[in-house]
């Protein structure tokens, strides 16, 4: 189990170095997608049957869309969009996570009880999504719930699935602790989740439960101005 609401502990990474991983992290999602475009785009300047060209521009189509979906997805979730004061459209957040999700393996789930949520808390749930995704790199569920009580909301992601895996690199991160073999850009975006956890007020914590990965991030107060 992994939590801590003291801030970052001390560790060697500077901040440049800390930028440099966390952008070849957002660098690394769209590489795919658009590896995909490029590879679609040289088979239609290929010669090929017609069926080989619609499946060539049925495959572009596809990688753009990921690449789309990438694009916005990330920028709500590292942008500055997600420091907005004020609060988010739900349903705006929830599709361009579902869009990203939806060329990811794992499937998602919303229960969102709660009147609003602020851009901070969209922000949460989106990069704990992200981190769900290193647990369902197999397949499975990603559930999300999110709950207020006592005028502070509390979400919690749960990884379901036969094949779901807590990694130890992903847990030390969580809970602010520098990985076994250090910091590098695969395991940077949970530290990052850390920092926007702290920014809101709240505890963190990462569990694994009969029901599958837990995620937890409570106490989470409003995105101040």
């Amino acid at each position: 189990m992994a939590g801590s609401k003291d801030g970052l502990k001390p560790m060697n990474l500077d901040p440049a170095r800390f930028a440099a991983y966390l952008a070849a992290r957002l660098c690394h999602d769209i590489v795919s997608p658009a590896a995909t475009m490029s590879l679609s785009l040289e088979m239609l300047d290929s010669p090929g049957s017609l069926e080989e060209k619609m499946h060539s521009e049925r495959t572009l189509r596809e990688g753009a869309q990921g690449v789309a979906a990438t694009l916005q997805f990330l920028r709500y979730a590292f942008g500055t969009m997600g420091l907005q004061p004020g609060t988010a459209d739900a349903h705006q957040f929830r599709k361009l996570t579902e869009d990203y999700v939806r060329f990811q393996k794992p499937s998602i789930e919303w229960d969102l009880a709660t009147t609003e949520l602020g851009y901070g808390h969209a922000r949460m749930i989106m990069n704990l999504v992200l981190v769900g995704l290193t647990a369902t790199v197999r397949g499975g569920v990603i559930h999300i719930r999110v709950r207020e009580e006592g005028g502070v909301k509390n979400i919690v992601v749960t990884c379901k699935g036969d094949r779901v895996v807590l990694k130890e690199d992903v847990a030390r991160a969580l809970a602010g602790d520098e990985p076994e073999n250090g910091w590098r850009p695969e395991n940077i975006q949970p530290l990052f989740t850390k920092m926007t956890c702290d920014s809101l007020g709240g505890t963190l914590h990462a569990k694994t439960t009969p029901e599958g990965i837990v995620f937890m991030a409570t106490g989470l107060r409003q995105q101040q101005a």
